[in-house]
């Protein structure tokens, strides 16, 4: 496996990871972590092993990051990627899950811009029915973005849970260093750009509204200068009309995303099995159902 460009970070988490993984070249990089391309040395499968930012790792801790992450473990979905193995190696807070080819949605939307209404509609279907499982077992993801939703060859597939959730525990230690970021601020719900101390899975449905939002319209709903600018916006801002840039929506699909982004959660649909209902009567059915 070809190997990363030299890096400090990358070449002690080499050393220290030698017996377990071959750790290649870096894939890409997201709010929250980096990502590397890996081979398990065990039984040749490729896995990505993310490693999060210094700052992000030493504001977290290794205990809580791991009890945070460690609930990934209990998620088994066709739409969900595993939890293959997480821990602390040479000052590092690591992860690793399988690796999907596919690529993720953020990459898709920089290549496509807008994307057809199948395929959007199916998109999101995907993603509520990891939702819906995930919520039952009162886990919310947290930071439901583009880039943690990865293109599978079968279907669509959500990553990353219990990392949003382990960054917003350490966010609100009053020690913590400042600066540290929850969430992606163009997806992130009211709620929680309130610094609400608890959300539901409703915070959930709102993140995935601005990605369909983004699917459709081919941007997200909120821009701005600076993430404080963006998370503004999504506090006051009226949503901006969808069929003005987009005009083969039909008004039920309008409808439907503008209630996913409604201010207040209580007016939004009140579970993912409810919005997976609305989409399933729109044409939106999920790839596999588990």
């Amino acid at each position: 496996m070809a190997g990363a460009a030299s890096d400090p970070i990358v070449e002690r988490l080499r050393a220290a990871l030698s017996d377990r993984y071959e750790i290649g070249g870096e894939l890409g990089r997201g709010g929250n972590a980096r990502i590397l391309r890996g081979r398990d040395r065990r039984d040749g499968r490729l896995v990505a092993v993310k490693t999060l930012r210094p700052e992000i790792a030493r504001a977290i801790g290794p205990d809580r990051f791991l009890r945070e992450i460690d609930i990934a473990r209990g998620l088994d979905h066709p739409h969900i990627v595993p939890l293959l193995d997480s821990d602390e190696s040479a000052g590092i807070l690591w992860y690793a899950m399988p690796l999907i080819e596919g690529g993720s949605l953020r990459t898709l939307l920089a290549r496509d811009g807008q994307l057809s209404l199948p395929l959007a509609l199916r998109i999101t279907a995907d993603v509520v029915v990891a939702l819906d499982y995930a919520h039952a077992r009162r886990i919310v993801h947290r930071d439901l973005a583009p880039g943690n939703i990865l293109n599978g060859s079968a279907a669509t597939m959500v990553t990353d849970f219990g990392v949003a959730r382990a960054i917003d525990a350490a966010a609100r230690q009053p020690l913590t260093e400042s600066g540290i970021v929850v969430g992606t601020p163009a997806y992130t719900s009211p709620e929680q750009a309130r610094d609400a101390k608890r959300v539901d899975g409703r915070a959930d449905l709102y993140g995935l509204g601005c990605v369909l939002y983004e699917m459709l319209a081919g941007a997200p709903p909120f821009h701005g200068a600076t993430p404080q600018a963006v998370l503004a916006r999504h506090l006051s801002d009226p949503v901006p009309p969808l069929r003005t840039v987009r005009p083969d929506v039909p008004p039920p699909l309008e409808q439907l995303v503008c209630s996913m982004l409604a201010k207040d959660p209580a007016n939004r649909p009140q579970t993912a099995a409810a919005l997976g209902r609305t989409l399933r009567d729109l044409g939106g059915e999920p790839t596999a159902r588990a």
